[in-house]
């Protein structure tokens, strides 16, 4: 293999390639004003979102290729600290950084290409799979983005612990990959990264596959601090943990007799575990969510805009 310094990266290839480009950019992405983000956390996000793709398919991480656009001023340390952030998760998540390229931008941008590897395509999982009958779940526990962001803004306090936990969670987020392949291994039929929120993103599998996805509010599982950041903005929580996006959570469609294999399976993994938060029906492609008395609630996901 060859990487960073030669003209051009050279990798040995495995059966099929998943690939797949993210980009952030300073003021629609982050901010790099005091107290929102550092370029290392830059950088460690840049390469998160992008392997979180690689994750919702199931895919093994290969290689990533970072494009940065500096502006004016932004100097050599700031530009290393950045790096160091995305090699630390390369590093975590067993990916090369492979090469890259910078160039003069108005604004600091950041743009991530990953490549991920299986051995066949039915190893892969996409979008389009889910089945009338049916279960919907999610890794992990929802909300710490958007409640995160939410104190990064000032209309929470960061100086309770349930903010700073919110905050330290929208920093750093993780992307699921080794779960992502356990769970196709498991047989999941439809998966998607929660990148843009959970409202958004299973209206995305119910389009794609041709089925609706009805989703159980009361039942998704929150974050720490999400429920505290939620009363002090006087709003219910799985609103945060709906519309908020950024949080790198999967969700996926599973048959119903596969669900006790899949919970074995991930709880091997540790305590990322799985949480079932709805069914899929026959009917107008799409995603209903619905509060605990079973009213459908109407929730916009994410837009990446500050």
């Amino acid at each position: 293999m060859r990487g960073s310094g030669d003209d051009a990266a050279v990798v040995r290839a495995r059966a099929v390639c998943v690939t797949s480009l993210d980009a952030m950019v300073e003021g629609v992405h982050f901010r790099l004003d005091d107290g929102w983000a550092t370029p290392g956390e830059v950088g460690y996000r840049a390469l998160a979102g992008a392997l979180s793709d690689l994750a919702a398919m199931g895919a093994e991480a290969g290689e990533a290729y970072i494009l940065l656009g500096l502006p004016a001023g932004f100097g050599e340390e700031r530009t290393l600290e950045l790096m160091r952030g995305a090699d630390a998760l390369a590093v975590d998540t067993g990916t090369a950084i492979a090469g890259g390229y910078v160039v003069s931008a108005s604004v600091l941008t950041v743009s991530v290409t990953v490549v991920g590897w299986a051995d066949s395509a039915e190893e892969l999982v996409g979008r389009d799979g889910a089945r009338d009958g049916d279960l919907v779940g999610v890794t992990g526990r929802l909300g710490g983005a958007g409640a995160g962001l939410a104190v990064l803004a000032g209309r929470a306090s960061a100086r309770t612990a349930a903010g700073a936990a919110a905050v330290r969670r929208s920093r750093r987020p993780v992307p699921r990959l080794r779960e992502g392949r356990v769970l196709a291994a498991s047989g999941v039929h439809a998966m998607i990264d929660l990148s843009d929120g959970l409202a958004a993103d299973a209206a995305h599998v119910g389009r794609a596959s041709g089925v609706h996805l009805r989703v159980n509010l009361a039942a998704l599982p929150l974050d720490t601090g999400v429920a505290e950041v939620a009363a002090e903005l006087g709003e219910s929580p799985w609103r945060l943990a709906a519309a908020g996006g950024e949080d790198y959570e999967l969700c996926f469609c599973a048959a119903a007799e596969d669900r006790q294999r899949i919970e074995d399976e991930m709880a091997k993994l540790g305590e990322v575990g799985v949480t079932w938060i709805g069914e899929v029906l026959a009917g107008a492609p799409g995603a209903t969510l619905s509060d605990a008395r079973g009213e459908a609630v109407r929730i916009e996901g994410y837009e990446h805009l500050l």
